[in-house]
């Protein structure tokens, strides 16, 4: 019997989540967090949703717990079917395109980039008086920043024509909130997806995708390596 991974035709859900792992680990712990928060009762929801946020108090506390525990957590546990949806059509196909270490790095990278420079323009604001110091305790929680950024890469995917119908589309969606009515997490959108259009460099060469290299020998006709 063979001790390697092998494509599962007959199992294609397994297969789909095995080809993007970091994906579906991600979804599963929001899966935990959002049951969580949809049992606790109100007052320690609201504790847990203060604690994990990376909001100005807890960046000085806590600056690498706050940015990373904030990315596994939603703050209506009812947004939990749209976030799926979401993964599943941005998430996965980077990630299976990429690789899992490339995906990661886009993808941390806007949500790091994306909550510090947001956080910043909220502190400016409330040292310049625009803002009430009650912000520095905003609940800034979610998995957004992130996936701008994979939204933001994927554009390279796409082939001729429809990549710049997509650009347009996701431009026109992110910009549109940031020029009307912005709040600190339109500016944090903004910002995640830029990061993902910058990571241009990254979406050359990638790695071939499991499902082909494990498909690939027995097309061959010979054993798997």
């Amino acid at each position: 019997m063979a001790s390697h991974p092998e494509p599962e035709p007959s199992r294609p859900v397994r297969s789909w989540i095995r080809s993007s792992p970091g994906t579906h680990i991600w979804l599963l712990i929001i899966a935990i967090t959002s049951v969580i928060v949809a049992i606790a009762p109100d007052h320690l929801d609201h504790v847990l949703m203060h604690r994990n946020s990376s909001n100005i108090h807890e960046l000085v506390k806590h600056p690498i717990q706050s940015l990373v525990t904030s990315a596994f957590w939603i703050e209506n546990p009812a947004s939990l079917p749209l976030y799926l949806v979401l993964f599943e059509l941005f998430h996965a196909p980077v990630e299976r395109w990429l690789g899992t270490l490339r995906w990661l790095v886009i993808v941390a990278t806007g949500h790091i980039v994306a909550t510090l420079i947001s956080q910043k323009v909220v502190l400016m604001a409330i040292q310049d008086d625009r803002a009430p110091r009650s912000m520095v305790h905003v609940v800034d929680v979610g998995v957004s920043y992130g996936l701008a950024a994979a939204v933001g890469v994927l554009t390279y995917r796409l082939p001729g024509r429809r990549r710049w119908l997509y650009l347009a589309g996701v431009v026109a969606f992110f910009g549109v909130p940031l020029f009307t009515d912005a709040t600190f997490t339109d500016l944090g959108h903004a910002i995640a997806l830029s990061i993902g259009l910058l990571a241009w460099p990254l979406t050359r060469n990638p790695p071939p995708s499991r499902v082909s290299r494990e498909t690939q020998p027995a097309a061959a006709g010979g054993p798997p390596p």
